[in-house]
Formats: C-alpha cells, sequence, structure tokens
C-alpha cells in the first residue's frame, strides 16, 4: 500500500500518519505540497518511510494506476462502501482527503473505489490520522504479509 495525502493543514497529523506507516512496514508516502514532520511524533517513521512532496496528486495517481495500481479514496460518499466488507487490491494507493474539506471533486474522480469508516456518533468523521490508521490497519489485516 503506498499513502497519498493532500497538503494538511496539521503537521501533527502529517507525522502521526508518517509514524503508523512506519509501524505497518509501508514504505512510500506521497504528499502534495511541502512535507512538515514533527520528528518526536514520527519517531522511527521519519527515517523507515519514503516521503515524496509532488506539486499535484492527479499527475502521480494517473501514473500510478499504469503501473497496476487500484486508487481507493477514504471517504464518505453516496457511492463509498462499508470498510467493514472491502477488499482491498492489494496494489492499492489509498488516497486521503484533507481535514476539513475531504477530498475534492477531481480527486474523486480519480478513484477506482471508495472506502467509508462506518461512523455512530458525533462527530461524523474522524480525524485523518485516526481514519487512516483504521483503514491501514484493515489492509494490513487482509495482506498480514505485505
Amino acid at each position: 500500500m503506498v499513502l497519498a495525502l493532500p497538503s494538511l493543514r496539521s503537521g501533527i497529523n502529517l507525522s502521526r500518519i508518517v509514524r503508523l506507516a512506519g509501524c505497518f512496514g509501508l514504505q512510500r508516502i506521497i504528499v502534495e505540497g511541502p512535507i512538515r514532520l514533527d520528528k518526536k511524533i514520527a519517531r522511527d517513521g521519519a527515517e523507515a518511510v519514503q516521503l515524496e512532496s509532488r506539486g499535484s496528486l492527479p499527475p502521480v495517481l494517473k501514473k500510478m494506476k499504469t503501473e497496476g495500481y487500484q486508487v481507493v479514496g477514504l471517504e464518505q460518499t453516496e457511492h463509498s462502501e462499508s470498510l467493514y466488507q472491502f477488499g482491498f487490491a492489494q496494489k492499492t494507493v489509498l488516497l486521503i482527503g484533507h481535514e476539513r474539506h475531504g477530498l475534492t471533486p477531481e480527486l474523486l474522480d480519480m478513484v477506482d473505489r471508495v472506502a467509508e469508516i462506518p461512523v455512530y456518533g458525533m462527530p461524523y468523521s474522524h480525524n485523518v490520522a485516526t481514519a487512516t490508521s483504521v483503514a491501514v490497519y484493515e489492509y494490513c489485516r487482509q495482506f498480514p504479509n505485505g
């Protein structure tokens, strides 16, 4: 799995995502815009995970599709599939939304599928780092050996 993220408002969220990627053995995170990392939060993930800064995600996603990756958006939409029944492809790019705005219509048009984490109370969505953790955990549960 490769993670792709828009420019996040909080370097803390990115740092938490880098740490979880390191813990789960993910090797690559693509970030739109500058990488603002707090190494005390990211810990060893900062050295274990390849962080790539790109000016725009759409060209990267198009290229990865040609390399056989399935692009999965993590978002609440009319057509999203519950993470409880979601079957990931082994070659997955997990596209994470912005903390406040989620995935833009342009990025949603590029995804092959959309996964949603069911929420049962207020607020109606998880923090971006928490949501990423839940989705990455499920992917790793399905593919325990990478």
